[in-house]
């Protein structure tokens, strides 16, 4: 991979660039496009750890998580190993890893070449974050700002607004709002239906991407939801004992999905400096759910840790023992999140289009 050096703004061009060929995509980086930083925001797909300074259950810095991670270590991320927020800071040649913006060892050299906002159980709605005391979206936006002023100070003013200017911004929330606030709390379903429960996640998303706008953000690519009804845990909790995908999970997802890509659409026509796309992750995802032999797995339907079905956080920590020896065999890791390898596939899969929609 070629090399692109975090503390300088180098262009991508085709004349020098590699391409990242796997058996899933061919990821090419478009000629004068400038990445500079990978900065993230929203919830455990994301979060590398920093909801470890939190007080809430929905932590994973502790075994079995993390371990195959770089010498088995819990570090916050849910799953065995990397997440995306890593795998896009890697494919691009940035950062080997995207640092957790409240680690309390960070480094001021840490914060060049972008950082992770994001929280575990954070969502869209304002409701899904208080209910589990995570950080809601708002408040990742002020971290943001508080980067930026550290970053000021460390590197001068100009070289930290190029920085920001030119980073690659991956926002991913709204699964959490669907799983737990909507679907399994009585906090909304009896106040909202499905289509303008929806609505309310996209108007929070909307405000959350044009307030991002704002700060400097000028390429977004915004996580569609994955299939949620096809998760480990849905086919537990509402497919009954034969734990087929949740078909009407899977709707309301797609619903958001759809109403999120026209808002999209509609922010790019209003902001003409700027690019948002979304990166349609649900399709990849449904395929190798259904086809895991295809991508090299053998398993789908259940996670690693504990018996699979309905583990995540702490409640995989009581099942250590039973969590499965070959985890790059699994598509889940726990009862909701990936494993390193599902993931790895799924960045490899998709950075290459949402590059042509930022960049072209």
């Amino acid at each position: 991979m070629f090399p692109i050096l975090a503390q300088s703004l180098i262009p991508l061009s085709l004349s020098l660039l590699m391409q990242i060929c796997t058996p899933q995509a061919e990821v090419v980086v478009l000629q004068n496009a400038t990445v500079s930083a990978v900065f993230t925001f929203g919830d455990s797909i994301l979060d590398t750890g920093n909801n470890n300074h939190l007080i809430t259950l929905v932590k994973s810095n502790f075994p079995p998580y993390g371990r195959h991670f770089m010498g088995g270590k819990p570090t916050g991320r849910f799953s065995n190993g990397m997440i995306p927020s890593d795998f896009f800071a890697r494919q691009l040649g940035i950062k080997e890893l995207l640092p957790a913006f409240l680690d309390p060892n960070l480094q001021l050299q840490a914060l060049i070449g972008g950082i992770n906002f994001a929280s575990a159980g954070a969502g869209f709605d304002p409701l899904t974050s208080e209910l589990v005391s995570v950080i809601p979206m708002s408040t990742q936006l002020r971290l943001f700002d508080e980067y930026k002023t550290k970053l000021k100070s460390s590197i001068g003013e100009e070289r930290a607004d190029s920085i920001v200017a030119n980073g690659l911004y991956i926002v991913s929330a709204g699964s959490n709002d669907i799983a737990a606030t909507y679907l399994h709390t009585p906090t909304r379903i009896f106040n909202y239906s499905i289509p303008s429960y929806t609505e309310l996640l996209v108007r929070s998303a909307s405000s959350f991407l044009q307030e991002l706008h704002i700060k400097g953000a000028r390429r977004i690519g915004v996580f569609s939801l994955s299939p949620l009804g096809c998760t480990p845990l849905q086919r537990t909790l509402a497919s009954g004992i034969e734990r087929r995908c949740a078909e009407d999970d899977n709707r309301m997802a797609q619903l958001f999905n759809s109403k999120l890509s026209l808002e999209l659409h509609r922010l790019n026509g209003a902001f003409p400096h700027a690019k948002m796309a979304l990166v349609d992750a649900y399709g990849l995802l449904l395929d190798i759910m259904k086809n895991p032999a295809a991508y090299g797995f053998e398993i789908s339907d259940r996670g690693c840790c504990g018996s699979g079905l309905i583990e995540t956080g702490f409640m995989c920590s009581q099942w250590d023992f039973l969590t499965c020896s070959n985890a790059s065999g699994h598509v889940f890791w726990d009862a909701f999140h990936p494993t390193e390898n599902a993931y790895r596939i799924l960045v490899q899969g998709l950075l290459g289009k949402l590059l042509v929609d930022l960049y072209s």
